[in-house]
């Protein structure tokens, strides 16, 4: 229930900022390159000079500046940029690694010593604490400090998991300039092209579509890559803290059962003898 409020949140807050953004790009720009109307009633002369074309409004022109090829290759990036972002958000969440629910059953059932069934809920359960407790007490038969070992080891693997998923962004971060780069260099390559093929004086519209594609590409490139960098530095710190809390808990917990399989013995010596 919690897990679903959050993503309606977030959902609910990337449309208000795409709504948001859409209003800012859709708005008609103030200089207008058509000239005014005449007023009701009169004619304007027609001098013969060729009428200015209409100017199209932001929303418009960005997509007609970005074309189609990295138009496409932008939208994919981005929409594989927030369902990774979402999927790291939940994933990467202290209650998620570490249950509550899971703590208090697993620590009720070491406490009236039903290890076995302690086992059970750690390989039923697929959450980073219970993997860890499951590869701990899997070598505890050979020593407290062989499981430790083994959950260390457990950790780093977890670890290294969820890092090599965060580090998808780190590569995000880094394409988005570099494509927008390629659209600059591509803008520009077609406006000196159609500079250097005019024969008269160059259509300064035709230039200003070649420079607008070469701005658009890298302003898009660009404001893919800043989330997409945030984003990376963010899980990262997340990913460190989550590890370093979990293994704390984990190793509290196998020396709970390890003292409390300890106990055990003595009362049934106690219990052979009395027979």
């Amino acid at each position: 229930m919690l897990r679903l409020a959050e993503s309606k949140g977030i959902l609910a807050s990337l449309l208000i900022l795409l709504f948001a953004f859409g209003l800012w790009v859709s708005t008609p720009s103030f200089a207008r390159a058509q000239d005014d109307p005449a007023p009701e009633g009169e004619v304007k002369k027609d001098d013969g000079e060729p009428k200015a074309k209409v100017q199209d409004n932001r929303f418009v022109h960005f997509f007609k500046s970005i074309g189609w090829v990295f138009g496409i290759m932008f939208l994919f990036i981005s929409i594989g940029t927030v369902a990774l972002i979402i999927v790291l958000y939940f994933d990467l969440r202290l209650n998620e690694a570490m249950n509550p629910d899971f703590v208090a059953e697993f620590t009720g059932l070491v406490n009236k010593r039903q290890f076995k069934q302690a086992f059970e809920i750690c390989k039923n359960d697929s959450s980073f604490l219970a993997r860890v407790l499951t590869a701990g007490m899997g070598r505890l038969q050979y020593g407290i400090e062989d499981a430790r070992e083994a959950m260390a080891g457990m950790v780093e693997t977890i670890r290294a998991g969820k890092e090599g998923l965060n580090s998808y962004l780190a590569s995000i971060g880094t394409l988005g300039p570099m494509l927008g780069l390629v659209g600059t260099v591509s803008g520009m390559i077609g406006a000196f092209y159609k500079l250097g093929n005019a024969t008269k004086a160059p259509d300064a519209s035709e230039l200003a579509s070649e420079i607008s594609h070469a701005l658009v590409v890298t302003l898009v490139g660009v404001a893919i890559s800043v989330p997409a960098i945030f984003f990376y530095g963010f899980f990262k710190n997340r990913v460190s803290s989550i590890s370093h809390h979990t293994g704390n808990l984990a190793d509290d917990l196998l020396t709970q059962m390890y003292h409390n399989s300890k106990k055990t013995a003595p009362s049934s010596a106690v219990t052979a003898g009395q027979s």
